[in-house]
């Protein structure tokens, strides 16, 4: 016999949907009163705690919506096109169901110093969706606080925690693939790994697919270390001198940065080297040429993500998952046949 019973035991008892039972017990319009009556009486009898708001009989305009906050860390703020995008989707998925949101930037001394939002210290929402890499040690802090919450496009061994993530392995995999039947056999990796989860797994993703194909990659052309910036970037494309027929970026500013700096450098792409980047952000798109890249869904990112908290606060008790979402790879003029030599 189940220990805690869900909105979901007593849909199945009363053969309705879930959705209809929440909005029974939440007060919010939907149902009619007969059926609104009938699932607040078998929640009582199946011992379902909930709370009840006013006059029950009326309960439904007497219903406070839940808070639910979205924070990030200054720089994925920054990151205008990614944030945005997600941030619109979240609140859109969140009206649907009558949510309140707050967004909070986490600055780095906030970080450092594991200070929380008051909104998240004094416990004043319901649940708190986290994007991106702030710190293990922040994002363990709001754990701590017991406040369901679900992690985005980010995961840690030592979190313990529902997350929504890229597949990034397999995404990287099929552009190297992608690569691989262009013909390119010498490919190169820009990012840092020391920087984000993801960012390694992509390498992973290259490594993988380097195996199965037969590839050598030569370790000088994998710039796990590289900063984002591109100066830095340029400097370090003209020290290969030459350098591989192709680059897979771990996101699209290296992309970005990768293109120009070969092109400063007297190389043409696609036509002496090749660019693949990832995330289908604005820059992949105002490249001269517009850069081969991996699509992220990010309104599939805020659907699931909504979804999991939202089975979370139902069942608190449930175990933890990982989504891992499908991405899709995106050609364009970026990427061709290497030259012959």
């Amino acid at each position: 016999m189940k220990s805690k019973i869900t909105m979901q035991d007593i849909a199945d008892r009363l053969n309705l949907s879930k959705n209809s039972v929440s909005q029974a017990l939440t007060g919010k319009p939907g149902v009619s009163d007969e059926t609104r009556r009938l699932i607040m009486k078998t929640a009582d009898e199946m011992g379902y705690t909930y709370t009840r708001r006013g006059n029950t009989e009326e309960a439904g305009p007497a219903a406070k919506p839940r808070t639910i906050a979205l924070i990030a860390s200054d720089y994925a703020f920054s990151m205008k096109s990614f944030f945005s995008d997600i941030y619109l989707s979240i609140d859109r998925e969140l009206k649907k169901i009558g949510c309140e949101l707050v967004i909070q930037s986490i600055s780095p001394n906030d970080a450092a110093s594991l200070t929380l939002p008051p909104f998240i210290q004094q416990r004043a929402l319901d649940g708190v969706l986290i994007l991106s890499h702030i710190t293990t040690p922040y994002i363990q802090a709001v754990l701590d606080t017991d406040i369901p919450a679900v992690l985005i496009d980010h995961h840690h061994p030592d979190l313990q925690a529902d997350c929504i993530l890229t597949n990034n392995r397999f995404s990287a995999y099929e552009a190297v693939r992608h690569l691989y039947g262009l013909g390119h056999r010498d490919i190169g990796y820009v990012g840092n790994i020391s920087f984000s989860p993801s960012y390694y797994e992509r390498l992973e993703g290259m490594r993988l697919a380097a195996f199965e194909l037969g590839l050598r990659l030569k370790e000088a052309w994998l710039l796990t270390d590289a900063a984002e910036d591109s100066d830095e970037i340029r400097k370090r494309l003209e020290g290969l001198n030459g350098g591989p027929t192709a680059w897979f970026c771990v996101n699209d500013g290296y992309g970005f940065m990768v293109s120009s700096a070969l092109q400063q450098l007297g190389r043409r792409v696609p036509e002496d080297a090749s660019v693949v980047s990832f995330d289908n952000g604005y820059l992949s798109r105002l490249a001269t040429p517009p850069i081969t890249t991996v699509d992220v869904d990010l309104p599939l990112y805020a659907r699931c993500a909504v979804e999991r908290l939202l089975a979370r606060l139902e069942d608190p008790g449930m175990p933890y998952a990982e989504t891992l979402l499908h991405t899709k790879l995106l050609i364009r003029e970026s990427t061709g046949n290497p030259p012959v030599r």
